[in-house]
């Protein structure tokens, strides 16, 4: 059994994976994380040096290759691992994969991600709310069509992690 998560950044996919882990005795593997240890270099720095295309393919080889393995594992994606080619349709193929976005409103997002943009280099430059709003917003625009593929949907807006995860084991069992 694997169960990725995908979502916007900000919508939870780490913190709600790493407990979702602990509650169902399965593996946590934070995706941008398992990139940098291929890698030796954060995705920062690698999106600087080697270029997006460069990233998206490590991404899918990366992720592919967790999918493959023979434990229960939860994996968080990186916002945009789901919209780069067909990625969602061969997670959707896979038998053993189950897909669940973690759907946040542009609020939630917008206040989330204007508390952590220092850390987040592809924001960090966004100096007010409205620019940040307006940043997520057209992303969602683009993003939705891959994240609603997704096999279970949850929203997270005004939930805590606990509620989060116990919404998603009992969804699952």
């Amino acid at each position: 059994m694997k169960i990725v998560l995908v979502g916007y950044m900000g919508s939870g996919k780490s913190v709600v994976g790493s407990k979702l882990s602990e509650i169902l005795d399965a593996k946590f593997l934070d995706l941008d994380t398992e990139i940098e240890k291929v890698e030796g270099m954060s995705i920062s720095h690698l999106f600087n040096k080697k270029g997006e295309i460069y990233f998206r393919k490590k991404e899918r080889e990366i992720l592919l290759k967790l999918i493959a393995q023979d434990e229960k594992a939860i994996i968080a994606t990186g916002g945009g691992t789901p919209c780069y080619g067909d990625l969602m349709q061969v997670l959707a193929d896979n038998k053993e994969v189950t897909v669940i976005y973690l759907k946040a409103s542009l609020e939630t997002l917008t206040e989330r991600l204007m508390q952590e943009k220092a850390n987040r280099p592809l924001i960090s430059h966004l100096e007010t709310e409205e620019l940040l709003n307006d940043f997520i917003r057209k992303h969602l625009f683009e993003r939705n069509f891959y994240y609603f593929q997704a096999e279970k949907s949850v929203v997270v807006d005004n939930k805590t992690v606990e509620a989060i995860v116990a919404e998603i084991v009992a969804d699952l069992f």
